[in-house]
């Protein structure tokens, strides 16, 4: 009772940490006079990976690896199964032509990087430390070559709908350098709260029902630290921008690879059996060749498409548990 109490309390001020955060970092920038697509591009991209660092920060540094490592598979797994499919089944998503030439090589690098860095069974700190560095360059790739006004206006898009997921969540108005700069850190207070209760009560569910916390950080951890970027997928769908989703779903997972799971390697041990990962691994790797082939070209996610990613991320799922 009380670990459910824990995981429904954690999973909860994670998402209004986030929410909140995204809100008051974006309107403090926007304040501040800091151009749209560096919010887009910056704020709202790390802020909507916060939980997933959170946790995994948290979840390492307790010495609890294998939740770790679940929490980047399983949010990647989570972002293009069920939120990629749930925001096409909403209204059918539209990929933009640079997306697929940009920054699907990059996906595929960083699913690469995954699979290669648990080679081993662990993730080094120094592989750590190379995670964290990729994820700086790739923000750094993505600021230089946003100059066109059709990425400014994605930025400016992604600002909008992120702040009106902060509304969605109960954030307090942002009126003011001051008022934002609050809501912002009470956000970040909120987000590391969050983000200990949620893995204290993760680690228990695990133990009370004799799951292991691979199974629990794969599917429990993942769909709760995944929720900003579902409720901002879907919002963005039901405003008519589901290609916004796409976007969101392809930078997150680049963030869960390189930044995640670098600061969680920075923060403790992350180990595990690469014959115990193996099958997460590979349903990570299908799971990114089906969002390569989704969004290869300039062209529309159909809604029978992201029901068959929907129906894959289910079934996953199920033999996920089934397996133990």
């Amino acid at each position: 009772m009380n670990e459910g109490l824990l995981l429904a309390g954690g999973g909860l001020l994670l998402y209004l940490g986030a929410e909140w955060f995204v809100g008051g970092a974006s309107a403090l920038a926007l304040a501040l006079r800091v151009p749209q697509i560096l919010v887009g591009l910056t704020v709202v991209a790390y802020g909507t990976s916060a939980p997933e660092v959170i946790v995994g920060i948290s979840a390492a540094s307790g010495g609890h690896g294998e939740v770790a490592l679940g929490n980047v598979v399983g949010s990647n797994i989570v972002n293009i199964g069920l939120i990629l499919g749930l925001a096409a089944l909403v209204s059918p998503a539209h990929v933009n032509r640079d997306l697929g030439r940009r920054e699907l090589p990059v996906l595929l690098a960083s699913t690469v990087f995954v699979v290669l860095a648990m080679g081993d069974g662990r993730v080094s700190r120094f592989e750590g430390g190379g995670l964290v560095l990729a994820a700086v360059a790739y923000t750094a790739f993505m600021i230089r070559i946003a100059r066109s006004a059709s990425a400014v206006a994605r930025a400016g898009v992604g600002a909008a709908v992120a702040s009106e997921a902060a509304d969605a969540a109960g954030a307090p108005a942002t009126n003011g350098i001051a008022r934002s700069a609050a809501i912002a850190l009470a956000g970040l207070v909120v987000l590391l709260v969050g983000g200990s209760l949620f893995v204290d009560g993760a680690v228990e569910v695990a133990r009370s029902l004799g799951m292991s916390e691979r199974i629990v950080g794969l599917t429990i951890v993942a769909v709760g630290t995944s929720l900003p970027e579902l409720v901002t997928s879907v919002v963005a769908a039901r405003r008519g921008h589901s290609g916004l989703a796409v976007g969101n779903v392809v930078g997150s997972n680049i963030f869960n690879a390189f930044l995640c799971l670098g600061v969680s390697a920075l923060a403790g041990p992350v180990v595990m059996p690469f014959a115990t990962a193996l099958p997460d691994l590979l349903a990570l790797s299908v799971m990114t060749v089906l969002a390569c082939v989704l969004i290869r070209s300039e062209r529309t996610i159909s809604r029978a498409e992201g029901a068959f990613a929907l129906t894959l991320y289910v079934a996953y799922t199920v033999a996920t548990v089934v397996r133990g």
